[in-house]
Parts: C-alpha cells; sequence; structure tokens
C-alpha cells in the first residue's frame, strides 16, 4: 500500500463522519470513495524475471508499439483507473537523466499525450544499453510521482514513484532490443517482460 491512500483514505473517513451526523447517508459516497482509495493505493510486490530483458514499467494494455525517426521502438502503455499505477524500472542500472516537463492532460490512451501531456521523463543506462521511458500524466492524472534522483542505481522492476489516477507510461528502446509485446497485450509492472536484449552474431 502506497503511503498517500491511506492519507487520502483518512481524509475521506473523517469527513464521511462528520457527514454522518448530519445525515446518515451522506457519508456513504465518501465511505466508498476511502475504499477506492485503498484499492486504487494498493502496491503488490513483483518478481522481475532474470537475464538481458526489460520488464513493464506499468501495469497496463500496450497501446501503440511504434518506431521513432530516431531508430528506437516506442512501447506505450495505458493505465485506466483500476491499474496498479506505482512505476518500476524498465532495466538494472543506474538513473542517468530525470527531466520534468510541463503540457496538457488529454485523455492518456491517445497518441498525443505522448508528446504533448505533462510528463517526467527518465533515463536509465546499464550493462551497455540505455533505456528511456516517461511518466505521463492523464486526463484525470494531475500529478506525476518519482522517488528517485540522477546518480541512484536501480534495480530491473524497482518502485520508483507513481502517476495519480489513470495514466500512460512510454518506453523507448534502442535497436538492440528487439520487442516482445503487441498492441493490446496486458502487461503488469516488474514482471512482464517487454523487451529482450539481442544476441551478438
Amino acid at each position: 500500500m502506497v503511503r498517500d491512500g491511506i492519507y487520502y483514505a483518512g481524509l475521506l473517513i473523517a469527513a464521511g463522519l462528520g457527514l454522518t451526523f448530519v445525515a446518515r447517508p451522506l457519508g456513504i459516497p465518501l465511505f466508498l470513495l476511502a475504499l477506492f482509495c485503498l484499492y486504487f493505493f494498493r502496491d503488490p510486490d513483483r518478481t522481475a524475471p532474470e537475464g538481458p530483458v526489460a520488464v513493464a514499467p506499468a501495469d497496463g494494455r500496450v497501446v501503440s508499439v511504434k518506431a521513432e525517426p530516431n531508430g528506437e521502438t516506442r512501447v506505450s502503455i495505458f493505465l485506466n483507473i483500476f491499474d496498479v499505477h506505482v512505476n518500476r524500472t524498465p532495466i538494472a542500472g543506474t538513473i542517468t537523466g530525470v527531466a520534468y516537463q510541463p503540457g496538457r492532460f488529454l485523455v492518456a490512451s491517445r497518441e498525443g499525450a505522448s508528446s504533448d501531456n505533462e510528463q517526467n521523463v527518465v533515463t536509465v543506462e546499464g550493462d551497455g544499453t540505455r533505456v528511456v521511458f516517461k511518466q505521463i500524466a492523464g486526463l484525470i492524472a494531475r500529478r506525476i510521482v518519482f522517488w528517485k534522483k540522477p546518480g541512484d542505481a536501480v534495480r530491473a522492476g524497482e518502485r520508483i514513484g507513481l502517476i495519480k489516477f489513470g495514466s500512460r507510461v512510454d518506453v523507448f528502446f534502442g535497436q538492440e532490443w528487439e520487442i516482445a509485446v503487441n498492441v493490446r497485450d496486458r502487461v503488469a509492472a516488474g514482471a512482464s517482460v517487454i523487451a529482450r536484449r539481442k544476441t551478438e552474431a
């Protein structure tokens, strides 16, 4: 459980109790919202597979696998409000870059969200490769949380932050990677393999 969930649930329960003294039915919606917050901010343990692979940085559905003009391949994962929203690093290595970019709040499943929406761009380098991923806010999500900083060492699948209430995560792979997912696949953060390192001939 992410601490934020307990905080939000506590506030809603307190407000619900206050309304209950005025008229009992008024508190019920707030109690239900408190339960949803506890559900939304769940944080299950995950075990990343071993080997030269990259794992999903987020739970959700793959909405795009697209070749970029610079030769990279972008894998986009859309998180609805019922998905786990804790984000994880795709590969082990060192965080070499973190760049926040303000922007719009388009529906996160739209293609334009990748470039136009508010986002946090993270670069991880390790074992001779580099992977960039973006935490992207959506229509409902209004806060991106990132718990690490440049220079931090991370394990594959390690928790690095979250995006609150609906969002998108894009991952960019160089040509040394072979994509292992397709559009409409569902993935689990820190557990599902989304790319594999190509073996040299």
